[in-house]
């Protein structure tokens, strides 16, 4: 018989995952209604070659939904389930991209008509070639993820969310941690970056 008192509005996420685990829709449905929002900042500034734009959304949802699955909120030792979550939707956004780049259509894929103009300005005195341009994002791409690797959980998330637009006061109010915190956080990122250089 359901508590006429509870209202998956009102629970906490943990409780919610909880719920989640027991079978309960409901709670799963309003995790996902609440995390959306996230999961559409962190895949604003994505895209997947030669898929439709909802694309990286949906994989974003599933990175999600994953994240209700695993989260293991009983565990202290863990971290908070929106650290988690935003982990776990960059993760399965990543994933994808780097799945449709092996694409064997991949130039197909990522082909685009230029202009008479734009084709002028490449061939004529353009500095960087377009395969120059592709092989300096590519180079960002691996420099980024090196960088990655070399950072806490935490840190993870608040360069997540840092290169979604979010500033420290916004992270720290999403995190659950004081805004020097996540400003020494940043720090640290730098730092780690400068020594990846």
């Amino acid at each position: 018989m359901k508590n006429p008192s509870f209202s998956p509005d009102n629970a906490s996420d943990s409780e919610l995952v909880i719920l989640a685990h027991g079978g309960n829709k409901e709670a799963v449905d309003c995790l996902l209604e609440r995390y959306k929002k996230l999961v559409r900042k962190l895949s604003a500034a994505r895209f997947i070659a030669g898929g439709d734009p909802d694309d990286i959304l949906q994989e974003g949802m599933i990175g999600l939904y994953k994240a209700i699955r695993d989260f293991d909120p009983e565990n202290d030792s863990q971290t908070s389930f929106f650290t988690f979550a935003s982990l776990c939707i960059n993760r399965q956004m990543v994933n994808a991209i780097e799945a449709s780049q092996r694409q064997k259509n991949r130039a197909l894929n990522d082909s685009v008509t230029l202009t008479e103009e734009e084709w002028d300005n490449l061939s004529g005195e353009s500095e960087k070639s377009p395969e120059r341009i592709v092989l300096e994002r590519e180079g960002k791409d691996e420099r980024l993820e090196k960088i990655r690797k070399s950072l806490s959980l935490m840190e993870q998330a608040v360069l997540d969310l840092h290169l979604s637009g979010y500033d420290y006061r916004e992270i720290s109010k999403m995190l659950g941690k004081p805004p020097k915190a996540i400003d020494n956080a940043l720090q640290r990122i730098k730092k780690k970056a400068r020594e990846q250089m």
